[in-house]
């Protein structure tokens, strides 16, 4: 079932919480609200979910307005950060919860409500902790009973919010790879809050930026990281190093180091700019013919295949790069050595316009 939000505005107060989100969450799809604290994807979620009111704007689950329908009209699965689970039931019964409380004529069989929990708990790879209760559990199993719970009602859209912020890097880690096997497997159209960009680009078949109450960008993990809208989405999704300088006669200018887009961007104007570039997307080496400025090293770690390597330029501005574990091995740099970075790729900002383009 498809998730579609028309013009929604949420006040709280004086406070515009939400700003005319307009959003397609299209049927079986993994869609992530990415955005810091304070953004706004909790309270959409919350109002999709029935779990709060809207000002104005209307919320569709697939051709049905569900818009001034109560949490139970609207039949969704609802995964908490905090788990949410009764400390004074067992996880069988946690995970029967939702069943037990099915108005009569839609309440399953005690047969069939085993043998259905019995099935989510071998799914979630807990059945052996049917009789446990809550305190005796890991964060991780914790959070796998309360998605088993969601499920149990077998919901045609799951809500998650922050399902592993209270977790440790390792288990969330874990978790996430596991959360897309059971989304695949379940076919549940699911939409979930992370404030985690790592995560979203990991398990999402498309991510909705979100700052501010309002919808930045939508698109694949890979669309926003290569080509994003504006200078938010830049910064905010991935790692990047933001310089400052100018547009003269069509050229973007840094320093003493002149980029001419090929073909010429037309929406570059006169005057004040600002150019990003991705760890990845700079090249170092210790001949200065093409590079765009010098920097020193001041730090070298080793990331497994991955080398970042930390710099200082002559400003003092701290720039970031990333080069294959095998480059360095070749080339040996080290700290404290003067080299020259040359850009690969540049995303260019000239009045609120985005410009990519493969030097």
């Amino acid at each position: 079932m498809s998730i579609t939000i028309k013009n929604l505005n949420k006040h709280f107060g004086d406070f515009h919480a939400l700003q005319n989100i307009n959003l397609q969450v299209p049927t079986g799809a993994l869609v992530s609200l990415l955005g810091p604290s304070g953004c706004g994807k909790t309270t959409l979620l919350r109002i999709i979910a029935g779990l709060e009111t809207h000002n104005n704007g209307e919320i569709w689950f697939g051709d049905q307005n569900v818009s001034d329908k109560s949490v139970r009209e609207r039949g969704v699965g609802f995964v908490f950060q905090n788990y949410a689970l009764f400390r004074h039931m067992t996880v069988f019964d946690n995970v029967a919860f939702g069943l037990q409380v099915l108005p009569k004529n839609k309440r399953p069989s005690k047969d069939e409500m085993a043998e259905r929990v019995h099935g989510l708990l071998k799914m979630v790879q807990l059945e052996w902790l049917a009789k446990s209760y809550p305190h005796q559990l890991s964060g991780g199993q914790r959070q796998r009973i309360a998605l088993a719970r969601a499920l149990a009602v077998k919901p045609q859209l799951l809500l998650l919010d922050e399902p592993f912020g209270a977790l440790d890097a390792k288990v969330r880690k874990e978790l996430r790879q596991w959360l897309r096997d059971i989304h695949h497997e379940f076919n549940v159209t699911s939409l979930l809050v992370t404030h985690d960009q790592e995560e979203a680009l990991e398990i999402s078949d498309q991510i909705v930026v979100m700052n501010h109450g309002k919808v930045e960008q939508v698109g694949s993990g890979a669309h926003l990281y290569e080509q994003p809208d504006n200078a938010f989405v830049t910064e905010f999704l991935g790692e990047v190093n933001r310089f400052e300088g100018y547009i003269e006669r069509g050229e973007l200018v840094l320093g003493h180091f002149r980029y001419q887009a090929v073909p010429p961007q037309e929406k570059w104007s006169e005057g004040t700019a600002t150019a990003y570039v991705r760890p990845h997307e700079f090249t170092i080496s210790r001949d200065q013919t093409g590079s765009m400025l010098a920097a020193q090293i001041h730090h070298i770690s080793v990331l497994g295949p991955i080398v970042r390597v930390s710099l200082y330029d002559a400003t003092g501005q701290d720039i970031e790069v990333m080069i294959p574990h095998q480059q360095q091995l070749q080339h040996q740099y080290r700290v404290n050595e003067t080299v020259f970075l040359t850009p690969t790729n540049i995303s260019v900002f000239s009045q609120k316009s985005l410009v990519d383009y493969v030097i």
